[in-house]
């Protein structure tokens, strides 16, 4: 059984790995100099033509962890629906109930750890918008 799970994840570990590896590039010679841009310091202007997203790398990584956070949530809320339901229809036998009350801690204990998560990243993120771009976060920024 053992075997299988660690199967399991490599092959799941492999297929992810494999989606991050780079294409080759044809990349023109000039491409250099025209990405070379002391306006442009993070090279927005030269994404612009590669079909890549143009945005700050700031606003994409903030919603990476704001849709991660949030999806953890709804897996965090379904586990307590799952708990309270195990509980609800436990009938009376005291190991059912001991699961879905097991259960529903861990679910909680995972749900107050995301929220947490989500207000060190919004905290952290609304600094950082602050710091580098001198307007407060949630001023179309960031969102």
């Amino acid at each position: 059984m053992r075997k299988q799970h660690v199967r399991t994840f490599l092959l799941l570990c492999l297929f992810l790995f494999s989606l991050f590896i780079p294409r080759l590039a044809y990349g023109d010679e000039t491409m250099t100099a025209y990405c070379d841009d002391a306006n442009d310091p993070l090279g927005l202007e030269c994404v612009r033509d590669s079909g890549l997203s143009d945005q700050d790398p700031r606003i994409v990584i903030s919603r990476i962890i704001n849709v991660s956070l949030g999806l953890l949530g709804i897996i965090a809320t379904v586990l307590i629906l799952y708990a309270g339901f195990r509980w609800m229809t436990a009938g009376g036998n005291s190991e059912s109930v001991d699961t879905a009350r097991k259960t529903l801690f861990a679910a909680v204990i995972g749900l107050i750890i995301i929220l947490s998560a989500y207000a060190i990243s919004n905290f952290v993120l609304r600094n950082l918008a602050r710091a580098t771009t001198g307007v407060q976060y949630g001023n179309d920024i960031l969102h």
